[in-house]
């Protein structure tokens, strides 16, 4: 017998560093996913989720391979497998009557968000429906960064280009774990003698590879950038030509910084004066690039923060410039999801798009000038709750898993259980999908085709569908059209905005006139495109004033403050009752190899690399609360009446003072309804309910206070 093997370019999507893979198929199965070498944006980097928990993700015996339909009461387990016409027929049924009784705005979807197909469809699908109520997982992820960009005009996000720098200045960031790219990349520049500082209050791979390294209080960020800015501007190492040319509100900026000296700094973070000059000085000297993390997006002022370090780029002349920051092109004629979104032909009217649920406090978040055009989410689970500001009854959840991931677990169960109808698509039974009443099997990596923009490599990426997909498995855009269809014939529908026949149909209209084919794409993987940096007088930088706005324009409109500044963190905001009760500092977010949020907490390869929910903790912190190593531990935070349990990891890595865990925890054999969500997940000892970021409403998810308890063994 013949035995066929061949290779296959692809990229792997599970997260945003968009690996190249070369995958091997053998008599039309996967054997093996290797890293692509000769893909521009990855270089040969990758990490074991793609080489092996994206096979495992396909072939897992948990996987769902046929759509289900609740028999028991939610949450109770039981299931019966019916077919597709009949899932579906009974989705359109309880979604139009629900659309008729309280109106199409009751219908509410909810994705991780549009840097992947499925939001775009979801918001197109919903949009259909006469909806504009969507959810995203950015206000927890990401969306500080991207918005602050956004409103400073500097489009920066994964266009960091370390092969060509001198410096380079990792804030709030551990690629070791996060991005094998980076990682590769950072090492690389060490080894050739350029320099690294880290800004993290956690001691990591990073901060050991590190030529400075400042640890500053949680939530201090901006006050560091601020103060590496005044060293910049009052020794005159800033670039005035391009302040001059293309920055808006320099003067008003400088007044600004002038307010935080290296002294002042170093008393809002904990960091030595001289410590902040020397970075500052290493920065300036560059050319330098600026390496961001999640450790700055969600705090209550990560908007802010972000803008802070956005703006130094700017200054120091290190945007778009070779061994600095790249702003993210891309070819003419392609579009991107975001484009979609925004594009007038796919728009609901302005009118309806202003009633998306949190577009009245955050407009540049939610609604028609929104970032994304989503919701509030904290908001929508209110709505849920409370019919304010007008019922929500409806919900249909499609790749993320809300009830792991959103703050505050148990009040997310609370509102799908009190929902008149729950949809989930997933590859697997989760927390979330464990209370819908109709479950529908997704396809995943392997099984898909995506066409993916990296603007700041540059190039065009591909994802290709290897293998056809498992059982019944389908695609999101294929149950978007046949849930279209279906609710079509029951005069269900506001408008079609999916005129695509297939996904096939659906990428060519990205690639649009870009000159870039699907079958360039699926020789190679990817696809390059012309990209010249510096050239500032054709560059969109999407601003009122088009120029990088230190002074920002859109949020002295708002009302809201228009220059980067310091904030306090609510820690440090706290009274001394709240001080005495909830004496240490958590920071989440903690990266692990093994997993991706949510996601892989259903392959034993990765519960035994890392079977438990770890916290951080320094010996003598520990040791004052009564904590060993290896014990469990209760941690409380302010405001919500939950707890979660973690395991206690003594180690000097942790500040005095600050515990830091990670996020996404769930066990898919507990015999809980919630699969553990409420009991090892972080998410589940954290409150929604703000303070709120007054641009994106992200709440507080690090450096808040909390308290810890050591559990007797077995608890």
């Amino acid at each position: 017998m013949t035995t066929t093997e061949t290779v296959h370019p692809s990229q792997c999507w599970e997260c945003n560093t968009y690996c190249g893979s070369l995958v091997t198929l053998r008599d039309g199965q996967v054997t093996k996913i290797a890293p692509n070498p000769d893909h521009p944006g990855s270089k040969g980097g990758f990490c074991v989720k793609g080489i092996r928990a994206v096979r495992e993700w396909t072939d897992n015996d948990s996987r769902l391979q046929y759509p289900m339909r609740r028999v028991g009461s939610r949450g109770s387990g039981k299931w019966e497998r019916i077919s597709w016409d009949g899932a579906l027929s009974e989705m359109a049924d309880r979604l139009a009557a629900t659309r008729a009784t309280y109106g199409p705005l009751s219908i509410a979807g909810a994705v991780s968000g549009a840097a992947f197909s499925r939001g775009a469809v979801m918001a197109l699908l919903l949009r259909s429906i006469g909806s504009p109520n969507w959810m995203i997982n950015q206000d927890l992820c990401g969306g500080c960064q991207a918005l602050g960009e956004k409103i400073t005009g500097t489009p920066m996000k994964n266009g960091e280009d370390i092969d060509n720098a001198q410096c380079a200045m990792l804030v709030g960031r551990n690629p070791q774990a996060a991005d094998p790219v980076q990682w590769m990349a950072l090492k690389a520049l060490k080894k050739r003698g350029g320099r690294i500082i880290v800004i993290d209050p956690i001691q990591g791979p990073a901060s050991d590879l590190a030529d400075i390294w400042l640890r500053p209080r949680p939530g201090t960020d901006a006050a560091l950038a601020l103060a590496i800015a005044h060293v910049l501007i009052a020794e005159d190492r800033y670039d005035r030509d391009f302040v001059d040319k293309w920055c808006h509100g320099f003067e008003q900026y400088k007044a600004r910084v002038e307010e935080y000296p290296p002294h002042v700094a170093a008393e809002l973070t904990g960091v030595a004066e001289e410590d902040i000059v020397e970075a500052a000085r290493c920065y300036a000297d560059g050319p330098s690039v600026f390496v961001p993390g999640h450790g700055i997006d969600a705090f209550s002022a990560g908007v802010q923060t972000f803008r802070a370090f956005d703006c130094l780029v700017a200054i120091s002349g290190n945007l778009d410039r070779p061994g600095g920051n790249r702003l993210v092109k891309r070819p003419k004629g392609f579009r991107t999801y975001l484009d979609l979104l925004h594009d007038p032909q796919f728009r609901l009217p302005r009118e309806t798009e202003k009633q998306t649920i949190g577009a009245d406090r955050f407009p540049l978040w939610a609604g028609p000038e929104g970032w994304q055009t989503a919701c509030h989410n904290p908001s929508v689970i209110d709505a849920i709750l409370t019919d304010k500001p007008y019922p929500v009854r409806a919900l249909y959840i499609s790749g993320v898993n809300i009830v792991v991931t959103y703050p505050n677990a148990a009040r997310t169960i609370e509102a799908l259980k009190s929902l008149d109808f729950v949809a989930v698509a997933a590859q697997t039974m989760t927390p979330t999908a464990a209370f819908a009443d109709i479950v529908l099997p997704k396809t995943t990596t392997l099984e898909e085709e995506e066409v993916q923009l990296q603007g700041g490599v540059p190039c065009v990426s591909y994802t290709r569908a290897v293998v056809p997909p498992r059982g019944e498995a389908r695609c999101d855009l294929d149950i978007a059209l046949s849930l279209r269809d279906k609710l079509a014939e029951r005069q269900a529908l506001t408008q079609d905005f999916l005129p695509w026949k297939d996904q096939r149909a659906f990428n060519e209209y990205l690639l649009g006139d870009s000159g870039i084919t699907i079958d360039a794409l699926q020789e190679n993987g990817y696809a390059t495109f012309p990209h010249r940096q510096g050239e500032f007088e054709s560059a969109d930088f999407g601003t009122p004033t088009g120029k990088v706005e230190l002074f920002s324009e859109r949020l002295n409109d708002l009302g809201l403050e228009p220059l980067p500044d310091h904030v306090a963190p609510s820690a440090d905001q706290s009274d001394e009752r709240s001080r005495a009760d909830y004496p240490l500092i958590l920071i989440t977010g903690i990266r692990e190899k093994t997993y991706h949020h949510s996601r892989f907490r259903d392959q034993a390869w990765a519960r035994k690399v890392s079977p438990d929910p770890l916290i951080q903790i320094h010996p003598e912190t520990a040791a004052a609360y009564g904590v060993a190593d290896a014990q469990w531990v209760s941690l409380r935070t302010p405001g919500i009446a939950t707890h979660c349990r973690l395991r206690a990891q003594v180690t000097e890595r942790a500040p005095r003072g600050v515990v830091a865990t990670g996020m996404g925890w769930w066990r898919p054999d507990a015999d809980s309804p919630d699969l553990g969500a409420c009991d090892i997940n972080i998410n589940g000892a954290m409150s929604y309910a703000g303070p709120w970021d007054p641009v994106t409403g992200s709440p507080d998810s690090r450096g808040m206070r909390c308290q810890l308890t050591p559990l007797a063994a077995g608890a």
